[in-house]
């Protein structure tokens, strides 16, 4: 062979591998325009979230008996074309894209497919316009997931999970506003091991959802900023407290959840094998609880962004949410639990702060929120970023963790498993047992 050839040879080999067709070129593609259409789809999802709510409030403002009609067949009828056109939508969706990550491949088929993803955004909004007790954080991270997986196949990158893991995390970045959370959120929950190799993909997809939200929607406080802070000698009272009742209540909440789908007490089981009216029921729990408070309806973020605020609510607004939030999550219909969680949580706040008088009581009500968070979801780190990020309280760090690392340890005495990977199980194939 000439030396021109084989020179001529050289350069194509060197451009298949570095040139625009390389695969770490299409690679770095994928990451950037699906991390920033993942914010702008998470900036979507919010104004749509908000505008259901707000359609759904002005309904109950004008006439406060018609919740008890639409809710209890609105939840019927989600929970029919949940199971009619998309059964993998249902729920949170955090679970779901825990799933995805055993076989990447196959689940961008189902568990985080376009469909999936679509029924999950129109479904939520459904949700929120009948009054269900439901966030859209949640159902950001699976939609996320499922565009971020979708980016890759169009650019013919191999799936692993670190691409569902890199898409689940930017879409709680853009949800919050918050990139930090995105990254412990990554880190704690979505990734059971976290891989040195999925690294830059994670920092880079929530980067760049969190600058999009950032540069779309502006520099906002997800709950406004909040600046009081504990003195030591009020933090070593406050805190373990906070921790104990709020940990014990978020414990509960998610074994009540994992429970719900296993209980096998006959009037429960019967009516959860009639998935139609089980939903209905749940709606009506749900419809009468909201209709006779006016306060359980929704995300619950007006109700929490007041109590921080200093605004007062009834002593009995915590339980009543928690039952109404657990009414919706166990219902089948599509949407998430994060916003719910912190409204429950800031109305535990809300009573810690009635036997802790003269204590600051917005700091008070974030140790509340954490403790609960944590004890649902049992995500110290991202539980106190989240709260520290969305309330600008980066004085309160230390009595935050404290209060998380408590909660934590005081769910574990209520329920053992973790929520999300209990429930991701349920979405796992079953395994066959093996023959002797």
């Amino acid at each position: 062979m000439s030396p021109q050839y084989l020179q001529l040879r050289r350069l194509r080999i060197i451009f298949r591998r570095h040139g625009p067709e390389a695969l770490v070129w299409r690679r770095r593609i994928a990451i950037v325009g699906g991390a920033i259409l993942i914010g702008l789809i998470a900036l979507l999802f919010a104004e749509l979230a908000d505008w259901g709510n707000a359609k759904f409030r002005a309904l109950y403002a004008h006439w406060w008996w018609a919740p008890l009609l639409i809710t209890p067949l609105g939840f019927a009828a989600i929970v029919w074309l949940t199971n009619r056109f998309a059964p993998v939508a249902k729920g949170s969706g955090i679970p779901q894209v825990m799933a995805a990550t055993k076989n990447p491949e196959a689940a961008l088929s189902t568990l985080v497919s376009l469909r999936a993803a679509i029924a999950k955004f129109v479904l939520t909004i459904g949700a929120l316009l009948i009054g269900a007790s439901v966030g859209r954080e949640g159902p950001t991270v699976q939609i996320a997931a499922a565009v971020m997986g979708r980016i890759h196949k169009i650019f013919r990158i191999p799936l692993r999970s670190s691409v569902y893991i890199a898409g689940g995390a930017a879409g709680v970045a853009a949800a919050f506003n918050t990139p930090l959370a995105g990254v412990a959120f990554a880190i704690e929950e979505l990734a059971a091991a976290y891989e040195q190799r999925m690294t830059l993909l994670v920092m880079a997809a929530v980067l760049i959802a969190g600058m999009v939200s950032l540069g779309v929607a502006g520099d906002y406080i997800y709950f406004g900023a909040m600046r009081q802070t504990l003195g030591l000698s009020q933090a070593i009272i406050a805190t373990p407290i906070a921790g104990i009742v709020g940990g014990l209540a978020g414990g509960l909440f998610s074994r009540l959840m994992l429970d719900a789908g296993t209980i096998q007490w006959q009037p429960f089981a019967r009516l959860r094998d009639r998935p139609l009216l089980f939903a209905g029921a749940c709606g009506v729990v749900v419809a009468v609880l909201g209709s006779f408070s006016g306060l359980t309806w929704g995300t619950g973020y007006d109700t929490a962004n007041s109590i921080i605020s200093g605004g007062s609510v009834p002593a009995w607004f915590g339980a009543a949410k928690f039952v109404s939030t657990l009414a919706t999550a166990i219902s089948g219909i599509p949407g998430g639990i994060f916003a719910p969680s912190l409204s429950i949580g800031a109305g535990i706040g809300d009573l810690l702060r009635s036997i802790l008088p003269g204590y600051p009581p917005g700091a008070v009500v974030l140790l509340g929120m954490v403790a609960y968070f944590t004890g649902v979801v049992r995500a110290p780190l991202t539980a106190v970023i989240i709260i520290s990020e969305t309330t600008a309280s980066r004085g309160l760090m230390m009595p935050l963790l404290a209060a998380a690392v408590v909660g934590e340890f005081s769910a574990q005495f209520i329920c053992k498993e973790k929520l999300y990977h209990g429930l991701s199980r349920r979405f796992l194939p079953a395994e066959k047992p093996s023959s002797v």
